[in-house]
């Protein structure tokens, strides 16, 4: 399948993956990664449940990519860490991917200075066409994914703010292009660049 809805248990969570690059860097252990998260509780949550959630797609979002990335998550300043983790949500969810690849690049050839509600769900159908074994969401997760797929576009600056919806330029951090193109990493470079 290639549409989900996981997308939804976290935005970009930029502190919390800083955390998670840093666990990574040190190449903890399994025992070590429950003990720092769950016992430690370096993550700073509430519950073993979002512990364990949060912090599992945190890793599934970073760990792909290597100790180069997990450096710039964990070290660098805030627009190239952001843009890093944004690299982690899309390769790990090509909804997020997709929205950017198809819906972002049309609107920025259409030069429209601001997306719409109604394109999300134009996406959706489109979604559907290219993905038969999508699941029927309801309105409510509908609702739900949109929300976090502008959360993260505002987070990483695409958008100016999720009530305004205004499309911002956004210029790749060059060591974060040159790791995703020495990786293999088109598809998440082209979704990335999507706004230059």
């Amino acid at each position: 399948m290639t549409y989900t809805a996981t997308i939804t248990s976290a935005s970009l969570r930029l502190r919390e993956g800083r955390i998670i690059a840093g666990l990574l860097l040190k190449g903890v252990s399994q025992l070590e990664w429950k003990q720092a998260t769950l016992e430690q509780n370096v993550l700073q949550m509430g519950s073993p449940e979002s512990i364990r959630r949060i912090s599992g797609l945190l890793r599934a979002r970073l760990e792909p990519f290597g100790p180069d990335l997990w450096r710039i998550v964990h070290q660098d300043e805030t627009v190239a860490a952001t843009q890093a983790v944004l690299a982690g949500a899309i390769k790990n969810s090509r909804l997020l991917g997709d929205f950017m690849d198809l819906t972002l690049r049309e609107q920025k050839a259409l030069f429209a200075p601001k997306l719409e509600h109604r394109l999300w769900n134009d996406y959706i159908a489109g979604c559907r066409a290219r993905d038969a074994e999508m699941p029927d969401w309801s309105q409510s997760t509908l609702n739900r994914l949109r929300s976090a797929v502008f959360s993260m576009l505002a987070q990483a600056g695409y958008l100016k703010d999720t009530r305004s919806l205004v499309l911002q330029n956004v210029f790749l951090d060059e060591e974060l292009a040159n790791i995703l193109r020495h990786q293999g990493e088109d598809y998440v470079l082209r979704c990335l660049q999507v706004m230059e």
